[in-house]
């Protein structure tokens, strides 16, 4: 599965370094080599004194060849080789040191041998593992980062300034999506995060975002946005089932701007947009959430758009659960509402800047879950130097998308 997202990746332009810091993370060592051979110059004399006080009616020497053992769990390659050397020499020069028996003497040397074999071995055998693991990872979260598509992004009506940040643990890797579509009808803007974790959710999250893009450009309504979503997940989750994988559901927001000073919504299970402006911040209170994507057979009620308002100079804040459900050392959830205040006066960048450090402080750095975070402000003419080019790119797409 590894060469095969590493194939797709090199088909998508994206190259992927032979050692990462994830493979160089696995290679590092947990222990300096100086606390670790002090350590075992200190254990292998205690051991040898006592060895030599108890005599031999209880041989303690023997005991260290369990010491490469416990070294391969955490150290290198080389720190197992150095720590089985020394072991060796010392059990070996003590069995040679005995009265016992030419076989008691050389069974004693063969077991010290082949025990500290086995622990050179055992290392090597558990760092191979885990820098697939880690290329795996790692070619994951590129393929995650090489479908999404880098921002800021600069439409007729909106300005996106975002973060995304994937945790690199693989079976912690998300399907947080987002993506932003310039349509003949306007912007429309997702946000979604996919149940569940691994792989198999990044493939769902996939399944929507080709979703939306095509249907952005396509419907002239926002609910038909959502519904071709639907049936995205749908279809996806019949698929799912025949090769053996769970189905899976996706929490998303949808939205829909046409340069007023309001903006539609519809609201599929997932966090309320957060608006900053004139100072003051807080959830923009949406009347209707409506079940997620994938479970619409489960609800009788039709989803529908409602108005937001997007005033000039606001900034609406969209995020996934992986902000709010960020957790401090005691176990306290995120206080984004209490945080969001403090930097209501903030461009957009400056406020995404602020929560990814704040959350980073406040979390002490364990990160369990992806973060993606949107902040949307109406464009101007000269956002990022670019002028608007009126949706004319929007409206060749979608008559490619009609046959015309």
């Amino acid at each position: 599965m590894t060469i095969g997202l590493q194939r797709l990746l090199a088909a998508r332009g994206a190259t992927l370094p032979v050692t990462d810091a994830g493979e160089a993370a696995v290679r590092a060592p947990r222990v300096g080599n100086r606390a670790l051979f002090g350590g075992l110059a200190l254990l292998t004399a205690l051991v040898v004194v006592l060895d030599f006080r108890t005599g031999e009616d209880l041989r303690l020497v023997p005991l260290l060849v369990v010491v490469p053992a416990l070294v391969s769990v955490f150290g290198t390659i080389r720190q197992t080789v150095g720590v089985s050397t020394l072991i060796m020499m010392v059990v070996v020069g003590s069995h040679l040191a005995t009265d016992g028996t030419f076989w008691e003497i050389t069974t004693g040397i063969v077991v010290t041998v082949l025990a500290c074999c086995l622990g050179i071995g055992a290392c090597v055998l558990r760092i191979r593992h885990a820098t697939e693991i880690a290329r795996l990872r790692s070619a994951a979260v590129a393929l995650q980062r090489q479908i999404l598509r880098p921002l800021p992004i600069l439409t007729d009506q909106v300005l996106a300034h975002g973060i995304y940040t994937p945790i690199e643990e693989d079976r912690l890797v998300g399907g947080d999506i987002y993506e932003v579509v310039q349509s003949p009808y306007g912007t429309r803007v997702i946000i979604g995060d996919v149940q569940g974790k691994g792989l198999a959710a990044i493939g769902a999250g996939f399944a929507v975002l080709g979703a939306f893009r095509e249907a952005a450009i396509r419907e002239p309504a926002l609910t038909g946005v959502v519904d071709a979503l639907e049936d995205a997940v749908a279809r996806h989750n019949v698929f799912s089932a025949q090769t053996g994988e769970t189905e899976r559901f996706v929490t998303a927001l949808v939205l829909g701007f046409d340069g007023s000073d309001r903006a539609q919504a519809v609201n599929c299970g997932h966090l309320p947009p957060r608006l900053l402006h004139d100072g003051a911040a807080g959830a923009v209170p949406l009347r209707r959430t409506f079940v997620p994507l994938g479970m619409a057979e489960l609800s009788c009620e039709p989803r529908a758009a409602e108005w937001l308002d997007f005033p000039p100079g606001g900034t609406l804040l969209l995020c996934t659960d992986g902000v709010t459900e960020a957790r401090d050392a005691s176990g306290a959830f995120y206080p984004l509402d209490a945080r969001l205040g403090r930097w209501a006066e903030r461009a957009p960048y400056e406020v995404l800047e602020a929560l990814d450090a704040d959350l980073d402080s406040f979390s002490g750095g364990v990160r369990r879950d992806d973060i993606a975070a949107l902040a949307l402000r109406r464009a101007a003419a000269d956002d990022l130097g670019r002028p608007s080019d009126g949706g004319h790119g929007a409206r060749r797409a979608a008559e490619a998308f009609s046959g015309r």
